[in-house]
């Protein structure tokens, strides 16, 4: 039996709607969450956390690194997605069957039945990190929605509207919880309040996102 077939079968709060085809899936990784550092580990020693730089120059306080056919990266040449770590010269390491599943099955969740992701970020959050408010927009295909799984320490998660200015909501992430956001509100602004520090005892002094895409 799959990792999406297992998941089907465990109960599990129902979505909270955030936002026209946006929901809260509360736990929905509860399943899988204590084991990913273990699953994480082979892919951060093939491609290793880096804290990368916007093309204005400023150093990123999210550390970071990929898995997948497709790896985000930020440079002085822009935003974009490539095959290759440009760190390495190597792929980026393989997406691991069981994380591809569950995203599959919490897009499903929320009605995203095709969702093929081929792009994993894993965001490493130390306290007091923060991420500011913007759009996933560097995917081929906006008609695929976005899922983020928390593992860790607990966030803050800030949802918008399709304007930086419009109100945000406020909304608290826990180990294993999944924001699932696609369709109207695929170019939401996000972004995630300063990490207030504290230990978690999967994850330690921090907190690790995994955010699902569908990119090339």
């Amino acid at each position: 039996m799959s990792l999406a077939e297992q998941l089907s079968l465990l109960p599990s709060a129902a979505p909270l709607a955030i936002a026209a085809r946006a929901a809260l899936l509360p736990r929905f990784a509860a399943s899988v969450a204590d084991a990913a550092p273990a699953l994480l580990a082979p892919i951060l020693e093939q491609a290793p956390l880096r804290h990368m730089v916007t093309p204005g120059g400023q150093r990123m306080s999210v550390a970071m690194t990929n898995c997948g056919n497709a790896g985000w990266v930020s440079d002085r040449r822009g935003y974009r997605y490539t095959r290759i770590d440009p760190a390495s010269d190597r792929p980026w390491p393989a997406m691991p069957p069981s994380l591809r599943g569950l995203a599959q099955t919490a897009a499903a969740a929320v009605g995203f039945d095709v969702f093929e992701p081929d792009a994993c970020l894993i965001n490493y959050y130390a306290p007091g990190t923060r991420l500011t408010l913007h759009q996933d927009r560097n995917e081929r295909d906006l008609a695929a929605p976005v899922v983020s799984v928390s593992l860790g320490l607990t966030a803050t998660f800030l949802f918008g509207g399709l304007n930086r200015r419009d109100p945000t909501q406020r909304i608290q992430l826990h180990h294993g919880d999944v924001v699932v956001w696609g369709g109207a509100q695929r170019l939401a602004f996000h972004g995630i309040a300063p990490l207030r520090d504290g230990a978690h005892p999967v994850t330690g002094r921090c907190r690790i996102n995994l955010t699902f895409r569908q990119a090339l």
